[in-house]
């Protein structure tokens, strides 16, 4: 590209931007989003600066995509709040936050009052409404129903290493952090999966699935080992 065409490329880019602003898009530095012309944003959003929107992106009205996002081929609904994350080819429900750090990859589908927050990675899979993945969690070729909470470091075990499975939790189950779905299982309603468990088969509605080694204390065992002299030698 030389310097004429850069040129005509930001001119036509402030155009874009300047057209969204006249019908009501908020720009926090107007000079500083990138928007394809095939994008769509309803009035009331506020874009702040370094976002990247590709290809056919349509967003609601009274949304905040924040700082340093990219949204390609997605779909984003009224009033919700994206930061510093990746929607690819995806949809978004009403009121929904994302980020900061999630990233949503193609074919996912998020529902509306959800949250997916920090380093939460989606593949392939479906969130219900209400539904809760706060941090570091894993969905993976899965379905999640409504009002389920998805507790810190859970991961959806979907691939064997030449085939992938796909798993379901239904309505308001509830899965405990650093646990394990090894798919293909179902946690029907209401259920509860303890944390740290590894769940290797379907979860009965309304019951408590624990799979975890009972823990026990060795009493006098760091003197013994003499760790805490390891550094008088």
């Amino acid at each position: 590209m030389n310097l004429q065409e850069y040129e005509a490329m930001e001119k036509r880019r402030l155009e874009i931007n300047l057209k969204h602003m006249e019908n009501g898009v908020n720009f926090i530095d107007l000079k500083a989003a990138y928007i394809d012309e095939t994008v769509t944003i309803g009035a009331g959003t506020t874009i702040y600066p370094c976002v990247v929107l590709e290809g056919k992106v349509t967003i609601g009205e009274n949304c905040v995509i924040g700082q340093n996002s990219r949204i390609v081929d997605s779909e984003i609904g009224n009033g919700t709040t994206v930061q510093s994350s990746v929607i690819l080819e995806s949809k978004v429900g009403n009121e929904t936050k994302v980020g900061p750090f999630a990233y949503l990859r193609p074919n996912s589908t998020i529902g509306s009052q959800c949250k997916v927050g920090d380093f939460v990675e989606v593949k392939n899979s479906s969130m219900g409404d209400g539904a809760k993945a706060s941090h570091l969690t894993y969905i993976g070729d899965s379905d999640v129903g409504k009002n389920v909470n998805l507790g810190c470091g859970v991961v959806f075990v979907n691939y064997d290493g030449s085939r992938k499975y796909r798993s379901t939790v239904k309505d308001g189950a509830f899965i405990g952090c650093n646990a394990n779905l090894v798919s293909p299982v179902v946690v029907e309603e209401g259920a509860y999966v303890a944390a740290g468990s590894t769940v290797t088969h379907n979860v009965p509605g309304g019951a408590l699935y624990v799979a975890r080694a009972k823990g026990r204390t060795l009493e006098g065992w760091v003197a013994k080992r003499g760790i805490l002299n390891k550094d008088k030698k």
